[in-house]
C-alpha cells in the first residue's frame, strides 16, 4: 500500500516538474539592453545640411521621393522640394507634395546636394535648360548630385557624366537610357547604384535605401 502512494507522489512530481518546465520554454525571453548610441549618431549625422529634391511636377516616382526623404530626414537633413513650377506636385500613384521652390527660383547656394528623382513624368517635366543650369552649378561648386531612375538622363544631357561611371534606369523592352547615357560620354553600368566622385545614379524604386545610404555617406 506505501508502494503505491511512494508512486503516486512521484508520478505527480514528475507531472509538476514537466509542467514548470513546459511553462518557461512558453516565457518570453527577456530583452537584451541595446546601446541607442549609434542609433543617435544616425540620427544626427546630416544635421546642418540641406537638401533639395527636384521632382517633376506630374507624374514623379512616389516612393523614389518619399523614402529617400523619409531616411534622409531621420539622419538630421532639411529637405527642400524643388519642381518645375510652384503648387502641388502629384505622383504617378497619387502622391502629393507642395513644392518649396521653381527650378528658376531654386540656388545652388543654398543646399549641399541636389537630388532628382524620376518617374514617367520626370523627362516631359525635368528635361530642361533650367535642369541642366541647377545641374552645372552644382558641379562647378562642388555639391552632391544624385539622381535616380529615369532621372540620370537629365544629368547626361546637362553634360555632367562624361567620363563617369553612371546606370539608368532600362527594361528589357526599353534600353534607350542607357544609350544616351553613352552618347553623353558616360560610363554606362548596369548596376543598382553607383557612385563616382560627387555623382551617384541609381536605377530605380528597388535601390532607394541603398541610393539614400550612398548619399548619406557622400555627405556626412
Amino acid at each position: 500500500m506505501n508502494y503505491k502512494y511512494l508512486l503516486s507522489f512521484l508520478v505527480i512530481g514528475i507531472i509538476l516538474i514537466g509542467v514548470w518546465f513546459w511553462q518557461r520554454s512558453k516565457a518570453p525571453a527577456e530583452k537584451p539592453e541595446v546601446s541607442t548610441k549609434k542609433e543617435s549618431m544616425s540620427a544626427n549625422i546630416l544635421t546642418g545640411k540641406k537638401i533639395g529634391m527636384v521632382l517633376a511636377f506630374q507624374g514623379f516616382r512616389d516612393e523614389e521621393y518619399f523614402a529617400p526623404k523619409e531616411i534622409l530626414e531621420s539622419s538630421g537633413a532639411e529637405i527642400k522640394t524643388i519642381s518645375n513650377k510652384k503648387g502641388t506636385a502629384r505622383g504617378a500613384d497619387g502622391g502629393e507634395v507642395e513644392i518649396d521652390y521653381s527650378l528658376e527660383e531654386a540656388e545652388v547656394k543654398d543646399f549641399d546636394a541636389l537630388v532628382f528623382v524620376g518617374g514617367p513624368g520626370c523627362l516631359d517635366n525635368l528635361d530642361n535648360e533650367n535642369s541642366y543650369r541647377l545641374v552645372n552649378q552644382a558641379v562647378e561648386k562642388g555639391k552632391l548630385v544624385a539622381a535616380i531612375c529615369i532621372s540620370p538622363v537629365v544629368l547626361a544631357k546637362a553634360g555632367v557624366l562624361k567620363g563617369k561611371r553612371a546606370t539608368v534606369w532600362t527594361s528589357s523592352l526599353d534600353k534607350t537610357p542607357a544609350e544616351i547615357l553613352k552618347e553623353y560620354g558616360a560610363i554606362y553600368q548596369d548596376q543598382g547604384v553607383v557612385a563616382d566622385g560627387r555623382i551617384i545614379t541609381a536605377k530605380g524604386p528597388s535601390f532607394v535605401q541603398e541610393f539614400a545610404q550612398t548619399i548619406i555617406e557622400a555627405l556626412k
